[in-house]
């Protein structure tokens, strides 16, 4: 019969297999969907980003960024220019969360 310490971490190991759990490990964090919401349509400056988050930290918004950018739903370029210019865009994998987007758009209309 297995221990309680045992059913815990197995459900410590079920949980990481919860597709749901992973999604919300990458998406769930404040700011995150809303910046994946705004490059849905295309790609943007940091100063677009940073504008239609307005109650946003600059230094959230980077951090989110990096995340989304390690989790491979981000590209960050970065155009030789002067002023260099920074581009981001969601990638392949990226804008396959349109529907979830989509219906979070719609569920939120609503209520």
């Amino acid at each position: 019969m297995p221990t309680t310490r045992s059913r815990r971490h197995a459900r410590r190991l079920e949980a990481q297999d919860d597709p749901v759990e992973r999604a919300l490990g990458v998406l769930g964090l404040k700011w995150t969907l809303l910046i994946v919401r705004h490059l849905i349509d295309g790609p943007r400056r940091f100063t677009e980003i940073e504008r239609s988050l307005r109650r946003a930290n600059p230094k959230i918004i980077t951090a989110r960024l990096r995340e989304l950018e390690q989790a491979g739903l981000v590209s960050r370029t970065i155009y030789a220019e002067v002023p260099p210019r920074v581009e981001y865009a969601l990638t392949e994998r990226g804008r396959a969360l349109r529907p979830v987007i989509d219906a979070l758009r719609g569920w939120g209309r609503g209520q």
